[in-house]
């Protein structure tokens, strides 16, 4: 029997849920023959709800009151994949906690295998995905964003990896320090540089609902990543500047040059001058839009916003009203 301090070890299963009603039941299904198959483990189910507009929050409440492992908290509004994920990882009580999205993607009895690693010594088991359920070109997007990010960030970041993983509660702990109001969890953890492992799978299609991530919103995500990860793209901004001084310099030079030769048969030259003109506002926006990405995050972080607002929490079957700001650093419930 797997025990710490003469009781048997609690794996917080992790579940962040924003308009999956559909999928409630069938997940709980799976984590409870997932939580059967380890009668040597105790437990909780813990679910974060990012204000959902459908019956995910009715139907998390059903499953509460037959169920004393599973426990709700429901945010005030929307805040956020990531703050979801966070805010779940903080309010987990195991010494281990498993994030797994409820739309079962992530196959449940896969946990077997985080923690059989985790016994070894891994402080965090993540799951690669070796193959998705998307058209091509998403999944070549996908798989060229997770090597450019690998390539830039300053820390070992896992390719092909999501946020399906199991992480330690010395992690957890290290996760409670964060003050970044725009976390990128992925890369938290990475750079915590504790003894890790990848285990390849094949993500399963969604079978209820969709998805909540459109194109827009992985673009976001994507931005969010490379912004948290590394300072690399304002170094190359400034490196490509100086090129592009020196090479205007070296242009103008010759240009001057051959004006004085031929002042007089020189064409006007309208379409080149409206052409460099058009590449460097282009430029220009796109560096200040970059610039503006990382000022926006510092602006984010001072201004004292809340990171979640909690408004009800179930624990143990029983619902109670929070209106409870809840930041990262905080104590776990």
């Amino acid at each position: 029997m797997e025990t710490v301090g003469g009781r048997r070890k609690l794996i917080t299963i992790s579940v962040p849920v924003y308009n999956e009603e559909e999928n409630i039941a069938s997940l709980m299904t799976r984590l409870k023959a997932f939580a059967e198959v380890e009668p040597t483990y105790d437990f909780e189910f813990l679910f974060t709800d990012n204000a959902s507009e459908d019956r995910t929050y009715e139907r998390l409440a059903e499953e509460a009151r037959v169920d004393p492992r599973v426990r709700v908290i429901r945010f005030a509004r929307n805040f956020g994949y990531q703050r979801s994920i966070l805010t779940n990882f903080l309010m987990a009580r195991g010494d281990a906690a498993v994030q797994v999205d409820a739309d079962l993607q992530d196959p449940p009895e896969m946990i077997t295998q985080f923690i059989r690693h985790w016994e070894q010594g891994y402080r965090v088991v993540y799951g690669i995905r070796r193959r998705r359920d998307e058209p091509w070109l998403m999944e070549s997007c996908r798989k060229l964003y997770y090597r450019l990010i690998h390539s830039i960030s300053d820390v070992n970041l896992p390719k092909d990896a999501g946020d399906f993983r199991l992480i330690d509660r010395t992690i957890i702990e290290h996760l409670r320090t964060i003050q970044d109001k725009n976390p990128y969890i992925r890369g938290l953890i990475a750079a915590l540089g504790n003894r890790q492992i990848g285990i390849e799978y094949d993500r399963a299609p969604r079978t209820a609902g969709t998805s909540k991530f459109n194109f827009l919103r992985l673009v976001r995500l994507a931005i969010d990543g490379i912004v948290s990860q590394s300072t690399a793209p304002l170094h190359y901004i400034t490196l490509f500047g100086f090129a592009l001084c020196a090479l205007s310099a070296v242009v103008s030079v010759g240009y001057l040059i051959y004006w004085v030769a031929n002042w007089s048969t020189i064409a006007p030259g309208f379409t080149t001058l409206v052409l460099l003109q058009l590449v460097t506002i282009g430029l220009n926006a796109a560096f200040l839009g970059l610039l503006g990405e990382y000022l926006a995050r510092v602006t984010e972080n001072v201004r004292g916003h809340p990171f979640v607002v909690i408004e009800r929490i179930i624990d143990k079957g029983v619902e109670s009203m929070s209106e409870k700001v809840f930041e990262a650093g905080e104590t776990r419930a």
